[in-house]
């Protein structure tokens, strides 16, 4: 009989992820680490290696969550265009009030990290492309269906929808009033380019 494991290996990763996605790589210390999932220092270099080791699982972790809420919400029978759009206004608007931090934890460690974490940089711009290339799924099943224009590829709808995931986060993070995110995102969807 195999012995139990003193953790769960999910959950420690996923309190991880929070206090990452929340302080970021360099506002976090070990010791924040330790406390929020509750392993002493020997058992994370024993499970994770060190805390670059529990950062890159975090960030799979993340990329994997987002990728789970997409193909939940397409279980949801929703069209592809519709669950796009449901994908992006969970991502967009829920994270204002229910997230670690409103900024997606893939952008912010982008942002943060420099050439000195290489590894840990490459990671997490996988994880981004990881999201994308799903994107890029229901896109080309959305224009197929005539929901969404041909114009353009879905490689670079799927890139754009990126890239105005995290405008619309980072926006909405730095304005003083109330912004009308579901009908902006809304709106993404009815003109050019997906129209």
């Amino acid at each position: 009989m195999s012995k139990k494991p003193k953790f769960e290996r999910e959950q420690v990763i996923a309190n991880a992820t929070n206090l990452y996605w929340e302080k970021g790589y360099h506002g976090t210390s070990m010791r924040n680490l330790q406390d929020a999932i509750d392993m002493r220092p020997g058992s994370i270099y024993a499970e994770f290696g060190n805390k670059d080791g529990v950062f890159k699982a975090s960030l799979e972790f993340y990329a994997q969550a987002a990728i789970a809420q997409l193909n939940k919400i397409k279980a949801d029978g929703l069209s592809p265009l519709e669950a796009l759009k449901a994908f992006v206004k969970h991502a967009v608007v829920d994270s204002q009030h229910n997230a670690p931090s409103s900024v997606c934890m893939l952008a912010k460690t982008i942002a943060e990290l420099t050439e000195e974490h290489e590894e840990l940089l490459t990671v997490a711009k996988q994880a981004l492309k990881s999201v994308e290339h799903q994107f890029a799924l229901l896109i080309e099943q959305a224009q197929e269906a005539q929901a969404v224009s041909s114009q353009k590829s879905a490689s670079e709808l799927a890139r754009f929808l990126q890239i105005q995931i995290t405008g619309l986060r980072t926006y909405a993070k730095t304005s003083d009033e109330p912004l009308p995110l579901a009908q902006m995102i809304d709106d993404l969807f009815e003109h050019y380019p997906f129209q």
